[in-house]
Protein backbone atom coordinates (compact mmCIF):
# COMPACT_ATOMS: atom_id res chain seq x y z
CA UNK A 1 0.00 0.00 0.00
CA UNK A 2 1.13 3.15 -0.51
CA UNK A 3 0.86 6.24 1.24
CA UNK A 4 0.85 9.87 0.38
CA UNK A 5 3.59 12.33 2.53
CA UNK A 6 0.66 13.20 5.22
CA UNK A 7 0.33 9.61 5.37
CA UNK A 8 3.78 8.94 5.91
CA UNK A 9 4.61 11.76 7.90
CA UNK A 10 2.15 10.51 10.12
CA UNK A 11 2.97 7.21 10.46
CA UNK A 12 6.14 8.37 11.31
CA UNK A 13 5.65 10.48 13.56
CA UNK A 14 3.95 7.73 15.76
CA UNK A 15 6.81 5.69 15.43
CA UNK A 16 8.51 8.28 17.36
CA UNK A 17 5.93 8.98 19.86
CA UNK A 18 4.73 5.89 21.79
CA UNK A 19 1.90 7.31 23.51
CA UNK A 20 0.84 8.53 20.25
CA UNK A 21 1.00 5.12 18.62
CA UNK A 22 -0.97 3.64 21.68
CA UNK A 23 -3.72 6.01 21.19
CA UNK A 24 -4.10 5.69 17.69
CA UNK A 25 -4.12 1.83 17.89
CA UNK A 26 -6.57 1.96 20.48
CA UNK A 27 -8.47 4.12 18.32
CA UNK A 28 -8.61 1.36 15.42
CA UNK A 29 -9.67 -1.51 17.97
CA UNK A 30 -12.53 1.26 19.54
CA UNK A 31 -13.73 2.12 15.93
CA UNK A 32 -14.30 -1.21 14.17
CA UNK A 33 -16.18 -2.48 17.50
CA UNK A 34 -18.42 0.35 17.09
CA UNK A 35 -19.30 0.63 13.33
CA UNK A 36 -21.50 -1.42 11.89
CA UNK A 37 -21.13 -1.62 8.16
CA UNK A 38 -17.81 -3.08 6.72
CA UNK A 39 -16.25 -0.02 4.87
CA UNK A 40 -17.52 2.49 7.42
CA UNK A 41 -14.52 2.00 10.05
CA UNK A 42 -11.91 3.59 7.59
CA UNK A 43 -14.44 6.68 6.91
CA UNK A 44 -14.35 6.91 10.44
CA UNK A 45 -10.86 6.83 11.15
CA UNK A 46 -10.07 9.30 8.22
CA UNK A 47 -11.93 12.12 9.34
CA UNK A 48 -10.34 11.35 12.88
CA UNK A 49 -6.72 11.45 11.42
CA UNK A 50 -7.62 14.47 9.38
CA UNK A 51 -8.75 16.22 12.74
CA UNK A 52 -5.80 14.70 14.33
CA UNK A 53 -3.51 16.08 11.28
CA UNK A 54 -5.16 19.65 11.64
CA UNK A 55 -4.79 19.75 15.55
CA UNK A 56 -1.61 18.86 16.00
CA UNK A 57 0.01 20.77 12.84
CA UNK A 58 -0.53 23.55 15.29
CA UNK A 59 2.69 21.89 17.82
CA UNK A 60 4.06 19.37 15.63
CA UNK A 61 6.75 21.01 13.00
CA UNK A 62 6.93 18.31 10.88
CA UNK A 63 3.13 18.29 10.43
CA UNK A 64 3.12 21.99 9.72
CA UNK A 65 6.22 21.98 7.19
CA UNK A 66 3.74 19.92 5.45
CA UNK A 67 1.12 22.91 4.39
CA UNK A 68 3.44 25.94 3.89
CA UNK A 69 0.65 28.01 2.29
CA UNK A 70 -1.64 26.74 5.14
CA UNK A 71 -3.61 23.20 5.55
CA UNK A 72 -5.22 22.25 2.33
CA UNK A 73 -7.61 18.82 3.05
CA UNK A 74 -5.48 15.76 1.68
CA UNK A 75 -7.34 12.44 1.54
CA UNK A 76 -6.05 9.97 4.76
CA UNK A 77 -8.15 7.00 3.51
CA UNK A 78 -4.62 4.69 2.56
CA UNK A 79 -3.57 5.43 6.08
CA UNK A 80 -6.86 4.60 7.89
CA UNK A 81 -6.58 1.35 5.87
CA UNK A 82 -3.92 0.45 6.46
CA UNK A 83 -3.87 1.06 10.40
CA UNK A 84 -6.93 -1.04 10.19
CA UNK A 85 -5.06 -3.86 8.54
CA UNK A 86 -1.87 -3.38 11.35
CA UNK A 87 -4.01 -3.10 14.26
CA UNK A 88 -7.57 -4.07 13.87
CA UNK A 89 -9.23 -7.00 14.96
CA UNK A 90 -8.70 -10.17 12.99
CA UNK A 91 -11.94 -10.98 10.96
CA UNK A 92 -13.93 -14.10 11.73
CA UNK A 93 -11.95 -15.49 8.79
CA UNK A 94 -8.78 -15.35 9.89
CA UNK A 95 -9.12 -16.06 13.32
CA UNK A 96 -10.55 -19.63 12.16
CA UNK A 97 -7.15 -20.92 11.21
CA UNK A 98 -5.59 -22.75 13.49
CA UNK A 99 -2.68 -21.52 15.30
CA UNK A 100 0.40 -23.25 14.19
CA UNK A 101 1.37 -26.53 16.49
CA UNK A 102 -2.14 -27.40 17.00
Amino acid sequence: MSLNRYEQTIFNYWQSQPDELRHWQNKVVEVVRFTLSAGEPSRVLERELWEYFVERSQFVATFRDLSPGGIKRVSLLNLAEYVLRLWGPLSRKQSSRPSVGS
